[in-house]
């Protein structure tokens, strides 16, 4: 086995290696190819002799710009239309701002090439620039004169620069992370490297799993290896530490570490298998979404599962064979008859549930409901060009911009017009929408269509332009009819915000779904998956509702990324009910002895390893807050906490409590649901 674990990291490893190059951060990937905006890009492509994304060069001064200023101004814009950088079209005039203390030119930037190269070319065009900035000095603070460059060509560089190097970085954190808590959980020397070393097996497989996908036309982006990493090791680990537990159970009980194995993997195998099938079947649902990175996320992270699954049931059991049972040293199980698992903290814990379990439950579930009431925070609002932590050179362009001209300067609307005797038409409904300053004259750009750009006032990236975008399209819809398509930065962010609520309304019930039929089978009953998911569906909208407030008041981001809500579903709903599967199969072992007896002996039989293996996937979904971007800190916060929630609230006291309160009817219809029920308090 451990043969075989190798030779297939040999072969995804050289894999892995070629999945950067293929990873897609544009906007416009994201989107289904008939949105409104991805066919203007599209068309634009294909027959504009000028196609490129603009890149808006601004300067500015703290005081009004001196002629010498204006001068550096000129010089750069001749420098740069001289140099003849490669994917750099000609830049276009300089327009100075009413109150002199800002001016910017537009220089039109390649999109033909690969998204590095684009990149590149806006980074050369940065790097040239640098020279004709004056940096503030005590003597000459008036006369400073800053550059940035902004526009969706600079802000999709920014956003392929914050996602370079996020694979080794990730990976690094994360193994840190693991590593120091496997630490603390086994205060071993070697048993800590174990998990580890199978966890590395399935991140390697998964990694080679992602670029089969990307190179099968799936859109894989820096978020998509991102959560995939954090997933692999996060859910590998909790996999690897509930089969130790119960490994370490049984060499208590046998002599020789193969029966006990055989034991560990018969009793433990069932419930792991069911709980990564049950994330799996969750995450192949997502293939359903509208948004590509979505719909791309959901196998590439059902083969990360699914190689966990593989390194922590062969592979591991395989490393913990060959090495014996001295790799727990220096506490190291020996068989003893007296031996009974549990005990300890969480056997007090179970112990005090049944005298108090209506209490219990009536107040974590009044908590959890207060946590929700979060949710009047909530708001959207995060794109990919306002999306990072920390000053960009595209922010701090656009911010220049909304503070000297019409806030939606660096990225006009594009209206294109097919036929171009529509122009005309289609040109006075966008000037008669309201938040629309400015509409160009129509400019021809091939196959007998063109083009209008419409400056709005308010900040492309902001809520209040993709209100104006989506009343524009419903002015040109009732002027020209189906002959006017808006694209551009704004119109991408709706149409992603469009296909996010689509998804959402689709994948949450299908998902749930999906969740309910998982549980019943593996618990043979109705009324127990009723009311682990219920119990789970609390502990998220909670969970939504703190991340709402704290995003809003605490990290002041300008509101969620439109796929954060799907992704938090998927994996606190998924993961989530893996450690209560956890807990109800071992329960479901001991239901003949009573519900009172089951649950408070299941709960202090696994109630430390599951806690640990919250904490594991907690901290590792923590770790994509080391990146600069706000959708990935979004991600990470949302999942660690609400993992927390679910391992230290939901599955520790309200469902303990809820299946006492209950008693065997949880067990309806089965054979197990004829046993006694708890008398009421």
């Amino acid at each position: 086995m451990l043969v075989l674990a190798v030779a297939l990291v040999g072969v995804a490893g050289p894999l892995a290696g070629k999945l950067a190059p293929l990873e897609n951060n544009s906007p416009t990937s994201f989107l289904p190819a008939k949105a409104p905006s991805t066919v203007v890009t599209t068309y634009l492509l294909a027959h504009s002799r000028e196609s490129g994304s603009p890149a808006v060069v601004v300067f500015a001064a703290p005081r009004r710009l001196a002629a010498a200023a204006l001068g550096t101004i000129a010089a750069a814009r001749r420098a740069l239309a001289t140099r003849g950088l490669p994917g750099v079209g000609h830049p276009g005039p300089v327009v100075v701002s009413r109150d002199r203390r800002a001016a910017y030119f537009v220089v039109p930037v390649a999109t033909h090439t690969t998204a590095a190269t684009s990149a590149n070319d806006v980074e050369a065009v940065r790097g040239l620039l640098t020279r004709f900035a004056t940096p503030a000095t005590s003597t000459t603070a008036s006369r400073a004169l800053s550059v940035a460059v902004g526009g969706p060509a600079g802000a999709a560089a920014d956003a392929l620069n914050a996602f370079s190097g996020i694979d080794g970085k990730l990976l690094a954190v994360t193994i840190a992370v693991v590593a120091l808590i496997l630490l603390l959980v086994y205060r071993s020397p070697v048993l800590w490297l174990v998990p580890l070393v199978s966890v590395l097996f399935a991140a390697g497989w998964s990694q080679g799993v992602a670029y089969l996908l990307a190179k099968a036309g799936f859109v894989i982006n820096g978020m998509t290896v991102g959560i995939l990493t954090v997933l692999v090791f996060g859910a590998g680990t909790d996999y690897a530490l509930l089969l130790l537990a119960r490994y370490r159970e049984e060499l208590h009980r046998h002599e020789r570490t193969s029966e006990a194995m055989a034991v560990a993997l018969r009793r433990s195998a069932p419930a792991i298998l069911a709980s990564g099938l049950t994330v799996v079947l969750a995450l192949i649902c997502l293939l359903l979404a509208r948004l590509n990175d979505i719909a791309a996320l959901g196998p590439a992270c059902a083969g990360g599962i699914l190689c966990a699954l593989a390194a922590q049931l062969v592979v591991l059991p395989a490393l913990l064979l060959v090495l014996g049972r001295r790799v727990f040293w220096p506490f190291i199980p020996r068989p003893s008859a007296e031996y009974a698992a549990g005990g300890g903290l969480w056997e007090r814990i179970a112990a005090s549930i049944p005298g108090h379990r209506r209490a219990i439950w009536v107040v974590v579930t009044a908590v959890l409901a207060v946590g929700a009431l979060g949710l009047i925070a909530y708001r959207g609002g995060v794109s990919q060009q306002n999306g990072f932590r920390g000053r960009v050179g595209s922010v701090a362009a656009q911010q220049i911009l909304a503070a000297n001209f019409a806030a939606g300067t660096a990225a006009p609307a594009e209206i294109l017009v097919r036929p171009a005797a529509a122009a005309a038409a289609a040109a006075a409904a966008a000037r008669a929408t309201p938040g629309v300053k400015f509409v160009s004259t129509p400019v021809a750009v091939g196959g007998g269509a063109s083009l209008l750009d419409a400056t709005l006032a308010a900040s492309p990236t902001s809520v209040a332009a993709q209100r104006t975008v989506v009343a524009l399209r419903r002015r040109l819809l009732h002027a020209v009819g189906q002959r006017a398509l808006v694209g551009g930065e704004t119109a991408t962010n709706v149409d992603l915000a469009a296909a996010a609520s689509h998804d959402r309304e689709l994948l949450l019930p299908v998902i749930l779904a999906v969740v309910m039929v998982m549980l019943g089978v593996l618990l043979s009953s109705l009324v127990a998956p009723l009311l682990l998911v219920a119990t789970v569906l609390l502990s998220y909208a909670g969970s939504l509702g703190v991340s709402a407030l704290v995003f809003r008041y605490i990290f002041a981001f300008p509101g969620f990324d439109p796929t954060v809500p799907i992704l938090g579903f998927v994996f606190l709903v998924a993961l989530g009910v893996d450690y209560n599967v956890f807990l109800m199969a071992r329960v479901k072992e001991e239901a003949r002895a009573g519900a009172i007896a089951a649950v408070t002996r299941g709960l202090a039989v696994t109630g430390g390893v599951i806690t640990s293996a919250g904490v594991v996937l907690a901290a590792t979904f923590a770790v994509l807050g080391v990146l600069p971007l706000v959708a990935l800190t979004e991600v990470g916060f949302l999942v660690a906490f609400g993992v927390l929630v679910d391992t230290v609230l939901v599955r520790s006291a309200l469902v303990p409590a809820l299946a006492i309160d209950v008693g065997a009817r949880l067990w309806w219809p089965g054979e197990l649901a004829r046993g006694g029920d708890p008398k009421p308090e």
